[in-house]
């Protein structure tokens, strides 16, 4: 657990530091840098979905894990809980820090979904929970505390609420380590990374550089569906 608490530790710092260095960035910037970081995240999704062994059963697994995820609208879901963080956050820290209530959803479900999304989180967070070995998760936090410095420069305080369910995420991976080492092989591994790779093309391209709007949250079922996609095709 010890990766994933540095982990939180750094999403919060780098939202504290990145809402006071926002002052001083004027809109036309914020939104540049926004953008460049969408296409960053975009690229890095492509080359995630790149080292898919078998891109079927990514393209099965996402159409089956999205429909799961509207049937049980996750969306709706995720942005009511991020609309009880924002009211929680208002009356603690007021109105001016919260930002508005639209503004703080997409900010902490962007966050959520770009900091839980990927091998590293999965990974990082066995190794962490089997051997105490947290070096993966340090550096994603690192990683993670500096996205969090613009995230928030440009979207807000609600980036900070993003490590709620990052810390159980990761925390639990790591608390059920023996069991996930046990079924994970590579190949599951490689083709939950690529499923990973297109929602985080579809979060650049909705959430970052507003091109399309696109429910990102009901895709998430998808990354447990596709790995057990692979059990099913190797075991018949």
């Amino acid at each position: 657990m010890t990766g994933t608490i540095l982990n939180v530790v750094a999403i919060i710092l780098g939202t504290i530091i990145g809402l006071l260095l926002g002052k001083k960035f004027n809109e036309n910037l914020k939104n540049t840098i926004v953008a460049g970081i969408g296409i960053f995240t975009l690229f890095l999704g492509c080359s995630m979905f790149l080292k898919s062994e078998n891109s079927t059963i990514s393209l099965i697994g996402l159409v089956i894990g999205t429909c799961l995820g509207e049937w049980w609208n996750i969306e709706k879901a995720l942005e009511q809980l991020g609309g009880s963080f924002q009211q929680f956050s208002e009356k603690v820290f007021g109105k001016e820090r919260s930002g508005g209530k639209e503004r703080f959803i997409q900010a902490f479900l962007t966050a959520t979904l770009l900091f839980g999304i990927g091998p590293v989180s999965i990974l990082g967070s066995i190794q962490d929970g089997l051997t105490g070995d947290y070096n993966l998760l340090a550096i994603k936090s690192i990683l993670d505390g500096i996205t969090s410095i613009v995230f928030a420069s440009t979207l807000g305080f609600g980036v900070a609420f993003s490590a709620i369910p990052i810390f159980v995420y990761q925390g639990l991976i790591s608390l059920l380590a023996g069991n996930a080492q046990a079924v994970m092989t590579d190949s599951m591994i490689a083709e939950m990374s690529a499923t990973g790779g297109i929602m985080l093309g579809a979060i650049a391209l909705s959430s970052m550089m507003n091109i399309k709007k696109i429910r990102v949250s009901s895709m998430i079922p998808a990354l447990v569906i596709t790995p057990i996609l692979v059990w099913l095709v190797a075991r018949f």
